[in-house]
């Protein structure tokens, strides 16, 4: 008589206690983090700058008796101006799929987290688009021969100055604008060089841990925020091989900007978000999910509603291919 084959006592099933998805942390993504964000009412307005050149202008003059005071004025710019631009992505959970589905598949919670994942990315990208780039009021290069005019040698490069160049470039922002840089944003990769550099690690040494860590470096650089964008984007098209690569990489932004938007405070940039509609976070951001009944489903949407503007250009700097 045959004995039962592995087939016939047992069926193949998910199992449900684990799955897999390439889901990010909301940690990997520093869009929220680095400037502060303004709520705003409306999708489109203006601010007033002031003009930095007049506030720090040295006026005052003795005063003789019976004499009158220096006076003198400063200007204003109403014409900065910012745009939220709306961005949004669907995902459609059809009614025969969630009545079929065994667990752990679950495909309301699986759509509200695919969609929170394509607004973090999209949000992430285009914070980077805007400000890890070269325009701010000091842009450098990384060089790996000898560093010519707005050039610098790369930091994986055995003779590089790592903490020398860090302090230079604070003091370039502090000595035009007489605000101390607090934020660096540091590419992975840049990081990664950072842990293993051995000027670092000599500095370090006598530590109580000895271990380079973001905290750490933050001390070592003297700000109050050493920010780390670790997202991960696919730039291949549905059904392409995947292609996947830093959304920052080989880069390095120093600047200053207050812990909360205020009147009359300077800041390297600021995050406008329109509140403008119901169910909106700070950022502009909201999920919602409705009935499409002519497909028999329910979508599961996302909208986030913003604009990633650089405010005060000379208290930012920003470097190019730190590492080779």
């Amino acid at each position: 008589m045959t004995q039962p084959t592995a087939g016939d006592v047992h069926v193949n099933r998910l199992l449900g206690n684990i799955s897999t998805a390439y889901i990010q942390k909301q940690t990997a993504f520093i869009a929220a983090g680095a400037f502060p964000v303004v709520s705003v009412d409306n999708k489109s307005d203006r601010y007033p700058s002031y003009s930095k050149e007049d506030w720090l202008r040295d006026e005052a003059q003795e005063r003789a008796p019976g004499t009158e005071s220096a006076g003198g004025s400063y200007e204003i710019d109403t014409t900065p101006s910012f745009f939220c631009r709306k961005y949004a992505f669907h995902k459609d959970i059809d009614d025969d799929t969630r009545a079929n589905q065994d667990k752990p598949l679950d495909a309301d919670r699986d759509g509200t987290l695919f969609v929170s994942q394509k607004m973090l990315l999209k949000r992430e990208r285009i914070w980077a688009s805007n400000y890890m780039t070269n325009i701010w009021g000091v842009n450098l290069v990384g060089v790996s021969g000898t560093p010519g005019a707005g050039e610098f040698k790369q930091w994986d490069n055995s003779t590089a100055t790592i903490l020398k160049n860090v302090e230079d470039w604070k003091e370039l922002i502090a000595s035009t604008t007489g605000y101390e840089p607090n934020i660096i944003v540091c590419a992975p990769d840049v990081l990664a060089t950072l842990k293993v550099s051995a000027e670092i690690k000599d500095t370090i040494k006598y530590t109580q841990r000895g271990v380079v860590t973001e905290q750490l470096l933050a001390e070592l650089f003297g700000v109050d925020k050493f920010l780390v964008p670790r997202g991960v984007v696919n730039t291949a098209a549905k059904g392409k091989t995947g292609a996947f690569t830093r959304i920052v990489s080989k880069k390095f932004l120093l600047c200053y900007a207050p812990e909360k938007p205020s009147l009359l405070t300077p800041s390297a940039g600021y995050i406008f978000s329109w509140k403008g509609y119901a169910g909106a976070d700070k950022f502009g951001a909201r999920i919602k999910k409705f009935r499409m009944e002519n497909v028999e489903s329910d979508r599961i949407e996302g909208e986030i509603a913003f604009d990633c503007k650089q405010v005060a250009a000379d208290l930012g700097l920003y470097a190019a291919n730190v590492i080779a």
